[in-house]
C-alpha cells in the first residue's frame, strides 16, 4: 500500500505524540520534498521535523513532473507547494491514499481521482482498529495544543462515527 502525506497530518499527530499511528495503520508513508522542506527548513521548531529526518518509515520522494506542480499552483487559488507536490506525487506513485486536511487541496485531489482522508479520518481508522481507545481526548488535544480547527458539526459527526 502506498500512502502519501501532506504536512498537516504529520505535524498535528507529532504535536500530540501520536505520530506512531501512521506507522501502525500504514506501515510507511511517503512525503514529497516540499513537505519535508516545509517541516525541516521552516526556521522554527515544527512538530514532526526531527521524525521526518530520522524515522525510516517516513520516506521523502521528489516529484518527477514539476511542471504539473507549477500548473496546479498557477491555476488553483491557495494551494501551497506542499499540497501541490503531495497531489502530483500521489498520482505519480498511484498511491492508495492521500493524507491531507486542507479543504481546497482535498477537493482538487478528489477531482484527480485520488482517495483522500484527513487527520480525523486517520483517528477514526485507528479507533476502529483498536490502536486508540477513544478519539475525543485526541481531538480535544489537537484543538487545544496544535490549534487544529474542527467545526462543531464535524466534531459531533466524528464522535458519532467513533461510537463515542
Amino acid at each position: 500500500m502506498i500512502i502519501v502525506s501532506d504536512t498537516s497530518p504529520i505535524t498535528n499527530l507529532a504535536a500530540i505524540d501520536q505520530l506512531h499511528l501512521l506507522q501502525q495503520l500504514y506501515g510507511s508513508i511517503v512525503i514529497p520534498l516540499a513537505v519535508y522542506n516545509e517541516m525541516v527548513a521552516a526556521g522554527k521548531v515544527v512538530p514532526g521535523a526531527v521524525e521526518v529526518q530520522t524515522l525510516s518509515w517516513i520516506q521523502t520522494e521528489t516529484v518527477v513532473d514539476t511542471q504539473k506542480v507549477i500548473d496546479i499552483q498557477t491555476n488553483q487559488n491557495n494551494i501551497d507547494l506542499g499540497e501541490a507536490e503531495a497531489i502530483i506525487l500521489a498520482l505519480e506513485l498511484k498511491a492508495d491514499l492521500l493524507l491531507m486536511d486542507e479543504r481546497r487541496g482535498r477537493a482538487l485531489a478528489t477531482n484527480y481521482g485520488l482517495k483522500v482522508t484527513g487527520l480525523l479520518g486517520v483517528l477514526l481508522q485507528a479507533k476502529h482498529k483498536s490502536f486508540i481507545p477513544a478519539i475525543k481526548p485526541l481531538m480535544d488535544q489537537l484543538m487545544e495544543q496544535a490549534d487544529f480547527r474542527v467545526s462543531n458539526q464535524l466534531y459531533a459527526t466524528v464522535l458519532q462515527n467513533a461510537g463515542e
